[in-house]
């Protein structure tokens, strides 16, 4: 215990380097944390985006582009799916049910998904978890919209407000469709996947809005207007209604379409006949294979990464190293001292291993106090840029494995130093000369 107080007070006497050896230590530990944990919840947040769905059908392209593109909302779908193709294969025998699916609108950066009801009733996410309101109800009407939960809190959208869409992904839209505005009717609790960043509407809205229907919707609405405006306003609405009804139509194309099977046999079977289908070029994937593919594609950047991190924490050390090496030189007359006073070789050994090791176990402290600030500081930004939802846990095993690989390494550093401080109190004993 005195060689630990001793120590303690020797590195207050050298604070100005122990200080920046020690921060030096910290940040390489906050990299090394944060790397690893944003490693871990990247693939967590990609594998909870979807979960029950057997197979993601699109036009014909490669396997990950088709996740990305329908899933992830990360770049495009080359081609479409035709809507007979899609009637067709959702009324194959074991299909459970099936999810349309059509992209390439936006409102204000955020992307605009089409889809149906079948979106909310079926649609699951992390383990299985099914998508639920926060406010009001899935759409009903032609021009209806559902909002993703970070959609409404970012843009600060309620109830009842009118949004228009505009054509074209991300922040490049071509065209406004001014004239046919959505009334927002609900709100999607958080899911931590690119739900939270999508606006929902009805197939029949793609429909209308970028077909002649859309022109043909506004002007037939327009006229109904002014031959009933003096009528009873119960009978208007009920009118109204049923004209938008007569109105609705599909698209001639989709995106791509989501399936569930009530076998796993089923899913296979379907799969093969998709790919293989004559009328046009589609493909059919398994998402959980597609993301396996995924991250085996990214194994190799993870590993980079990681050596990234250690690279730094060994430059750490050394750092630590250099400083202990170099201030020996200059402590051989308090080296000397301590002998005089009784101190063994060993204690002297002792005594700069002991120090080695407090600069590193306060490092790592420090390092991951300064990991938790800067998951804390950055978590809603990679919640919303890269769409990484971010655990603010406890560390896990691996990580204070990690740690603890650290500790040893810096303990072990450390002995160089000590091994030299003992020969130097052999050497010198009380013959040192000042």
């Amino acid at each position: 215990m005195p060689l630990f107080k001793l120590a303690y007070k020797s590195l207050l006497n050298r604070r100005g380097s122990a200080f920046l050896t020690l921060f030096t230590i910290a940040i390489s530990v906050m990299l090394l944390l944060s790397i690893e944990r944003v490693r871990v919840d990247a693939k967590s947040s990609f594998s909870n985006t979807i979960s029950g769905t057997d197979l993601i059908v699109g036009a014909r392209s490669g396997d990950i582009q088709l996740l990305l593109a329908s899933v992830f909302r990360i770049g495009h779908a080359n081609n479409g799916v035709s809507w007979q193709s899609y009637q067709y294969i959702s009324q194959q025998h074991g299909v459970k049910w099936a999810i349309p699916l059509s992209l390439g609108d936006s409102h204000k950066g955020q992307a605009v998904l089409g889809t149906s009801l079948a979106y909310f009733n079926h649609y699951r996410f992390g383990k299985k978890q099914p998508l639920s309101f926060t406010e009001g109800q899935p759409f009903a009407d032609v021009f209806d919209v559902v909002l993703g939960a970070e959609v409404a809190n970012s843009l600060g959208y309620q109830l009842g407000d009118k949004i228009v869409i505009s054509h074209g992904m991300g922040n490049t839209s071509f065209h406004h469709h001014d004239d046919n505005p959505f009334t927002v009717v609900g709100i999607l609790a958080a899911t931590g996947t690119p739900v939270d960043k999508t606006l929902h509407i009805p197939l029949a809205a793609i429909a209308l809005i970028h077909g002649a229907d859309g022109e043909h919707h506004a002007e037939a609405e327009h006229e109904h207007e002014h031959e009933h405006e003096h009528e009873h306003e119960h009978e208007h609405e009920h009118e109204h209604e049923q004209h938008n009804q007569d109105l609705i139509g599909q698209p001639s194309q989709i995106t791509a379409f989501l399936m569930g099977f009530d076998s796993p046999l089923y899913t296979l079977q379907v799969r093969r006949n998709i790919n293989q289908y004559q009328p046009e070029a589609l493909l059919a994937i398994m998402p959980g294979v597609t993301l396996r593919e995924l991250w085996e594609m990214l194994a190799i950047v993870e590993k980079i990464l990681l050596l990234f991190s250690i690279v730094v924490v060994l430059v750490s050390l050394l750092g630590m190293l250099t400083t202990l090496l170099a201030s020996l030189n200059q402590r051989r007359r308090e080296l000397a001292i301590l002998r005089s006073v009784g101190a063994r070789p060993w204690h002297i050994f002792t005594l700069i291993s002991v120090e080695s090791l407090l600069i590193t176990s306060i490092g790592c402290l420090l390092g991951s106090s300064l990991f938790y600030g800067l998951m804390l500081l950055a978590a809603g930004y990679l919640q919303s840029q890269a769409g990484i939802s971010v655990n603010i846990a406890m560390l896990s095993y691996y990580e204070l494995l990690l740690i603890g690989a650290i500790m040893l390494a810096g303990f072990i550093v450390g002995l160089i130093p000590a091994t030299r401080a003992y020969f130097y109190s052999l050497a010198d004993g009380m013959s040192i000369k000042i």
